[in-house]
């Protein structure tokens, strides 16, 4: 079976996420914060008349704060029904991935990213981890954002 998937930059780390997931990348504008949200939710943003929750990809999986400018662009992905944006570093490319060559995380490996990983394939010369996009966004937190 193959994936496809949009990638994109995060920490000079490569990270992809399932093309069916993603309704749109939009340029960068600037967030409302809102009170008692976690940490990893930016905050929102008028998306054509919806407030969109925006989550910093970054914080999400464990590292320090994306520093954002205008060259930051916004994934905005819709799961289950949800619409939330994902600031990342950066947007690479849609790539196909045999589903034989991803490989699961390390069932015992405990840091922040494993556990949102579908699994890692290699790509070209380096390494895409490809989130799961239920457990990303599984956060009763979230909602507070919606």
């Amino acid at each position: 079976m193959r994936h496809e998937l949009i990638t994109f930059g995060i920490e000079s780390q490569l990270f992809g996420i399932d093309i069916m997931t993603i309704r749109e990348i939009r340029a960068w504008s600037p967030v409302t914060r809102l009170p008692r949200v976690p940490e990893y939710v930016a905050g929102v943003v008028n998306l054509r008349g919806t407030v969109l929750p925006v989550i910093d990809l970054s914080v999400r999986l464990g590292w320090p704060a994306t520093e954002t400018t205008p060259r930051n662009p916004i994934v905005v992905t819709e799961f289950e029904g949800q619409s939330r944006g994902l600031i990342v570093h950066d947007v690479n490319d849609i790539v196909s991935i045999d589903g034989d060559t991803m490989q699961q995380p390390d069932a015992g490996a405990h840091d922040e990213i494993s556990h949102f990983l579908l699994g890692i394939a290699p790509l070209d010369d380096q390494m895409v981890m490809v989130l799961d996009l239920k457990k990303l966004m599984s956060a009763d937190e979230l909602d507070l954002a919606a």
